[in-house]
């Protein structure tokens, strides 16, 4: 869905903008609310039925927020734009974007560990910390279990991968005794 994360890039970019100039975290906060609204199909029902005008379903997302910060004019406007130019469906792509912009700019990454235990505590504050020294940026982990890896874990940081599992090196062992 590269086509979808080219025409979301500019609005992300924009409101990233916007939110700069207050509170970065509440802008986080009320993206992500609306990237979660308008993933529900009878969000984007109502969104792109002809009977229901553009102002009744900016009011509708709005309405369906918690955060304080959709009673910005900035933040309606925002959701009004999107609505005239018939992409609300962008807003997920927008939010992971949005927070990708706020990751970079505070130095940080979202990290998804999967292990074939689960991990928590004093482990798996050691295992972030060990991350952080590596990758060089303060971490922000999403622990997953996956029993088929049979020990060790798989680390994805963006675009990167640090597969040390079990299943990784019998595969890797695999490789080399057949070559």
């Amino acid at each position: 869905m590269a086509e979808l994360a080219t025409i979301a890039r500019p609005y992300a970019e924009a409101l990233f903008r916007v939110a700069e100039g207050g509170d970065i975290a509440a802008w986080s906060a009320l993206v992500q609310e609306l990237g979660q609204v308008a993933r529900l199909p009878e969000v984007l029902s109502v969104a792109s039925s002809p009977k229901v005008g553009r102002a009744q379903v900016v009011d509708l997302l709005l309405a369906a927020v918690k955060s304080p910060q959709k009673d910005s004019p900035q933040a309606k406007n925002f959701v009004q734009m999107l609505a005239d130019n018939h992409r609300l469906a962008l807003l997920p792509e927008i939010a992971a974007q949005f927070d990708e912009l706020k990751n970079a700019r505070e130095g940080a990454a979202d990290v998804v560990i999967v292990s074939a235990f689960p991990l928590e505590g004093a482990q798996l504050n050691d295992l972030v910390a060990s991350l952080e020294r590596k990758f060089t940026r303060k971490l922000k982990p999403t622990v997953e279990v996956d029993a088929s890896l049979i020990g060790g874990v798989r680390v994805t940081v963006g675009d990167e991968v640090l597969d040390t599992s079990v299943r990784a090196r019998l595969a890797s062992m695999r490789t080399a005794l057949t070559a």
